[in-house]
C-alpha cells in the first residue's frame, strides 16, 4: 500500500525547523539520512561514547544505532554507511573473533544486540569476514548458557535473577533468529517463539492489552506484584522494544514454521492496544503509556519512534491491517513536529528521549509512576535516534509501496543453477539468487522490488504455464555452461513456447546474458530470437583490474522511459545485442546496442548482455560513486513492474 500523506508529513516536519539555517539540499534529503549525518558528523570514525563520562564499550545502544545505519545503507547504496558499521565493529572485534570489553560471565542480554552488525558483515564479500562470524558465535554461546526461568525464559542479566524484561526481547531475539536462519538448528525457532510467548503470558495486562515493563518469577523484587510478579507500570520504550523485536524477528522465522503465526497473533493483539493510547493531539505516546495528560507525564521520543516503526513495518509486511497505517502516519508527523530541531549548522537533532528507565539495581528503581518521570531526558540519545531513523526509513518505503503492489517478480533457478559450499559445509544454490547477500547475489535488487511492494519468488524448475501462473516479471540470468554446472539445463523448444505464451498474455520477461565465455548463448539465443533479439558473439567493456572507466555505459537524456534520471552506469564484459521487429534498441553506446526491448502481445521483453545488477555492482561498496547502478536498478525495477 502507499502512504499518500507522506508528502504532507514532510511539510509538517519542515515547518517546525529553523528555515534560515537549512538550505534546499538539506531539506530535500530524507530524514533518515539527515539524522545519520548528525551522528556521523559528531562521531566521525565510530561511536566514540555512549554515555558521558564512560569509556566506549561493547553494548546495546551502539547495536541499535548500527542497525538503523544498515537500513539507510540499503536505501541509498552509499558506502559511507557500510564503512561506518565496519569501523565500529573493528574497534572491538579482533582477527580471532574476540570482542574487546565484552564479558560473557555477566550474562547481560544487552550485550547480544550488536551481534546483528556482526551477522551483516559475516554475509558480505569481505577480506577476513570470518572473524565476524566467530564473534557472532561468542554471542550465540552466551545465549546457550544464559540463565533462564523455570520454563526457559532468558533472565535479563545474571545480576537480575529470575527476571524477564520487555527490553530483553529486542536485545536477543532478532540476533538469535537471524543466526539460526544462517547457521543454526531450526529447532531453535521454537525457543525464539517461546521467549515472546512467555513474555506476553507473564507481562500482558488483560484490561488494557498493554505489557508491563518486567516480570519477576520469584516475586522477590520490591517492584514485583506478589501475586503476578508484574512490575507496576507501562513504560512506552519497553513496550517499543518488544514490538520492534517482533517485526524484526519475523524477518527470519521461516514462513513454513508451524509457530510463526503465534508471533503474528501477539503483534496483532498488542498493536491495536498501543494505538488506543496514542495522544490524539500530538500523535505521540507518553513516557508512561496509559497515563495520558497526567501530572508530570510527557510525550517521549524513543517510545513514539518505536511504535511508528512497528506499525509501519507491520503494515508493510502484511502482519497488521492497512488501517493501522494512519496511526503510523500521525505518529511520524508528531515526531517531526515535537521532537526534531535544527541547529545553526543545519544539523537535525532528536529531543526528549529519556536517558534510561529500569527496575531494581542500586540505587533501587521501584517502577513507580514517579520513578519513570524522574529520569532525565537527553538530546540525540541513541536509544531514540536509532528507532527514529528506522521509522523514517519505513515511511520512505511506504511512499513507494503502491508502485508494485500485488506484483510477483520471479528469478529463474533452473537455467542458472550453480552451487557452492555453504557456511556449514553443505551445498547451497547461489549466483543471482534473492537470498545471496554476497557479491554474487541479487539480494539488493530483490530488496528494491520488495520495497516497491512486489513479492519476490524463485522458479526452480522448467518454465511452464503452471510455474509461471501468477508471475508478473520473470528474470532469466546467465544460463549455465558445462564448466559451471555438470548437467546444465539448456533452453528447449517447450520452454520457449511456454515463456512466449506467458509474455503474449501479459508477462514481462527479462533476459540477462553474459559475455560469451561465461554464458550459454546458443540455446538462450533461440529464446531471445522469439522476440527479435540476439546476443552477439562479441565482448565489450573488458575491464582490466580497477580501471573502472572501461566499464562505462552512458545513458542519454530523454528518448526512452526506462531510466529517467540515470545517466552513467557500470557494465563489464557484456555481449551487445542485435534487434529486429518487434524488438528495438533501448540503450546504445559506442555504436552497440546494450539493452533492447520488445512489446509482444500484452507483454514486454527486456534484454541486456550482462547480469549487471548483482550485489557487487549495486551496493556501493565496489565501484566509484559516479556510477549510478543502484539508481538504475530501482528505475528498471519500477519500469518492469509497470510503474511510472
Amino acid at each position: 500500500m502507499k502512504f499518500s500523506l507522506l508528502g504532507s508529513l514532510l511539510l509538517v516536519g519542515y515547518a517546525t525547523l529553523a528555515q534560515p539555517t537549512v538550505n534546499k539540499a538539506a531539506r530535500d534529503t530524507p530524514w533518515s539520512q539527515r539524522m545519520v549525518a548528525t551522528i556521523m558528523a559528531n562521531n566521525a570514525d565510530s561511536i566514540a561514547y555512549v554515555r558521558e563520562g564512560k569509556d566506549a564499550r561493547w553494548e546495546y545502544e551502539m547495536g541499535v544505532l548500527l542497525e538503523a545505519v544498515e537500513q539507510v545503507w540499503y536505501r541509498t547504496a552509499d558506502d559511507r554507511y557500510f564503512q561506518y558499521i565496519q569501523k565500529n565493529m573493528d574497534r572491538y572485534v579482533n582477527a580471532d573473533g574476540d570482542i574487546r570489553t565484552y564479558k560473557m560471565d555477566d550474562y547481560n542480554i544487552d550485550f547480544v544486540t550488536p551481534g546483528r552488525a556482526l551477522l551483516l558483515l559475516a554475509q558480505q564479500s569481505l577480506p577476513g569476514n570470518a572473524k565476524y562470524r566467530k564473534a557472532a558465535e561468542v554471542l550465540r554461546k552466551q545465549l546457550a548458557q544464559q540463565p533462564r526461568t523455570k520454563e526457559g525464559g532468558f533472565w535479563h542479566k545474571k545480576r537480575y535473577p529470575y527476571q524477564m524484561w520487555l527490553d530483553g526481547l529486542y536485545m536477543a531475539e532478532p540476533f538469535y533468529a537471524e543466526y539460526t536462519r544462517l547457521y543454526g538448528d531450526e529447532k531453535n525457532f521454537d525457543d525464539i517463539v517461546n521467549q515472546f510467548v512467555w513474555m506476553d503470558n507473564h507481562a500482558r495486562d488483560e484490561k488494557t492489552g498493554l505489557l508491563y515493563h518486567g516480570w519477576d518469577e520469584s516475586r522477590e523484587q520490591k517492584w514485583a506484584n506478589k501475586q503476578t510478579g508484574k512490575s507496576p507500570n507501562f513504560w512506552s520504550r519497553s513496550i517499543g522494544w518488544y514490538v520492534m523485536a517482533l517485526v524484526d524477528a519475523l524477518d527470519y522465522v521461516p514462513q513454513s514454521h508451524p509457530r510463526r503465526g503465534e508471533l503474528v497473533a501477539i503483534l496483532q493483539r498488542v498493536m491495536p492496544a498501543i494505538v488506543k493510547y496514542q495522544d490524539p493531539k500530538t500523535g505521540c505516546w507518553y513516557q508512561v503509556t496509559d497515563r495520558l495528560g497526567d501530572k508530570g507525564n510527557y510525550i517521549e521520543a524513543s517510545g513514539t519512534s518505536m511504535f511508528v516503526y512497528a506499525l509501519a513495518k507491520g503494515v508493510r509486511m502484511g502482519y497488521l491491517p492497512a488501517s493501522l497505517a494512519a496511526p503510523a502516519q500521525k505518529g511520524y508527523a508528531g515526531i517531526l513536529k515535537n521532537f526534531i530541531t535544527t541547529d545553526a549548522q543545519g544539523q537535525i537533532h532528536l529531543e526528549k528521549t529519556v536517558l534510561v528507565s529500569g527496575l531494581g539495581g542500586n540505587p533501587y528503581r521501584d517502577g513507580s509512576y514517579e520513578y519513570y518521570l524522574s529520569e532525565p531526558l537527553r538530546q540525540d540519545d541513541l536509544k531514540g535516534v536509532g528507532p527514529f531513523i528506522m521509522a523514517s526509513v519505513e515511511m520512505e518505503i511506504a511512499a513507494e509501496r503502491g508502485i508494485a503492489k500485488g506484483k510477483t517478480v520471479a528469478v529463474d533457478n533452473y537455467f542458472n543453477h550453480e552451487f557452492r559450499k555453504g557456511v556449514n559445509g553443505e551445498q547451497e544454490p547461489f549466483h543471482y539468487t534473492w537470498e545471496d547477500q554476497m557479491h554474487s547475489g541479487f539480494y539488493w535488487w530483490g530488496t528494491i522490488f520488495r520495497n516497491l511492494g512486489a513479492k519476490t519468488a524463485t522458479i526452480s524448475g522448467a518454465p511452464t504455464a503452471a510455474s509461471l501462473k501468477g508471475v508478473d516479471v520473470y528474470i532469466i540470468v546467465d544460463p549455465d555452461t558445462p564448466k559451471e554446472t555438470a548437467k546444465p539445463n539448456y533452453v528447449r523448444d517447450a520452454d520457449i513456447n511456454a515463456i512466449a505464451d506467458w509474455v503474449q498474455a501479459g508477462g514481462t520477461l527479462v533476459l540477462m546474458a553474459n559475455d560469451t565465455s561465461n554464458c550459454e548463448h546458443v540455446n538462450f539465443n533461440k529464446l531471445a530470437a522469439r522476440f527479435g533479439m540476439q546476443f552477439l558473439p562479441k565482448n565489450r567493456n573488458m575491464v582490466q583490474g580497477t580501471q573502472w572507466d572501461q566499464g562505462t555505459i552512458s545513458i542519454p537524456v530523454g528518448g526512452q522511459s526506462i531510466f529517467p534520471t540515470t545517466r552513467t552506469v557500470y557494465i563489464k564484459e557484456l555481449a551487445p545485442l542485435a534487434v529486429k521487429a518487434p524488438a528495438k534498441a533501448a540503450v546504445t553506446d559506442g555504436g552497440d546496442i546494450i539493452m533492447g526491448v520488445a512489446t509482444v502481445g500484452k507483454g514486454r521483453v527486456f534484454a541486456v548482455g550482462d547480469p549487471w545488477l548483482y550485489n557487487e555492482y549495486v551496493d556501493g561498496r565496489r565501484i566509484p560513486a559516479k556510477f549510478q547502478n543502484f539508481q538504475a536498478a530501482k528505475e528498471l525495477a519500477t519500469w518492469l513492474v509497470g510503474g511510472k
